[in-house]
């Protein structure tokens, strides 16, 4: 299923959440493509290789045990990937697009979500809005995660590209963060008045020097994570806001930042960007 128009269009994966495999802006797809790693994890070497795929709703990062179970882990990035959406209506007049749906999940802890997705596409600015709404439809509580993992193929950058946003030092850094072939780098969220963060990533002269603008709900997820991986045939960026700092589970638990969700019970998770 394809969103948008000319200037800016999603490619959204229906058999993965309704996720985003390509993103062609200005005639170019941004999506790292095969320049990335392979985990091990079918479904996430399916989705990473597009340009946006969801952690969570039950785990964002890398595996870990499942809390008071015996050789059970949560998976490499959580449980949404690879479940199918079911779409439940589509829009379209003269102001953009829409479509909704619904991905159930069953999660590593024997738990059940449902995540209500709406995508829109404003024909007036040419940006994006995801709203996410994780309601546990299970008999358990569980501790909802959730981080947008937007990737985008270092393909197209060269050394004057870079970020940009208050969340990052004097508001700027390049592209080749940290040291060596990789890194990930995760901290606070600098909000606008409106509780919005935000980040653009640009020049990309591999896309006519135009430049990616994300924002998002800093109340739901208070941390920007950045990822690069530039080993082997690896090439690729990550932009990732996300719920949780860059912690294992038992130090968050620790530190009171695991609240449950008890059966019956959602949050909500709201982010957009566009080409300019």
């Amino acid at each position: 299923m394809r969103l948008g128009d000319g200037r800016f269009e999603l490619e959204l994966d229906e058999l993965s959440a309704l996720d985003v495999l390509s993103a062609t802006a200005r005639g170019v797809d941004l999506a790292p493509g095969g320049a990335v790693p392979d985990d091990g994890d079918p479904r996430i070497f399916r989705a990473v290789h597009g340009f946006l795929f969801t952690c969570g709703p039950d785990h964002i990062r890398h595996p870990e045990p499942v809390e008071n179970a015996d050789g059970l882990f949560f998976p490499l990035h959580g449980s949404m990937s690879g479940n199918s959406a079911v779409i439940t209506s589509k829009s379209a007049n003269e102001t953009g697009l829409s479509v909704e749906a619904r991905i159930k999940v069953a999660l590593a802890d024997g738990g059940i979500a449902e995540i209500l997705r709406l995508w829109h596409f404003d024909a007036a600015t040419g940006a994006f809005t995801l709203e996410d709404t994780v309601q546990n439809v299970g008999s358990s509580p569980f501790a909802p995660m959730m981080m947008y993992h937007m990737n985008v193929g270092a393909r197209h950058f060269d050394d004057d590209t870079g970020f940009s946003g208050a969340s990052f030092p004097e508001g700027r850094i390049g592209w080749r963060f940290g040291d060596g072939e990789g890194a990930v780098i995760c901290s606070p969220a600098m909000l606008d008045d409106a509780g919005k963060a935000h980040v653009s990533l640009g020049p990309i002269p591999g896309a006519e020097g135009g430049a990616l603008d994300v924002w998002f709900d800093a109340d739901a997820m208070p941390h920007l994570q950045m990822w690069r991986n530039e080993a082997g045939h690896c090439n690729v960026i990550g932009i990732e806001p996300a719920s949780h700092p860059l912690k294992k589970r038992t130090e968050l638990a620790q530190s009171g930042l695991m609240p449950a969700l008890h059966p019956g019970d959602a949050r909500h998770f709201r982010l957009g960007f566009r080409f300019v």
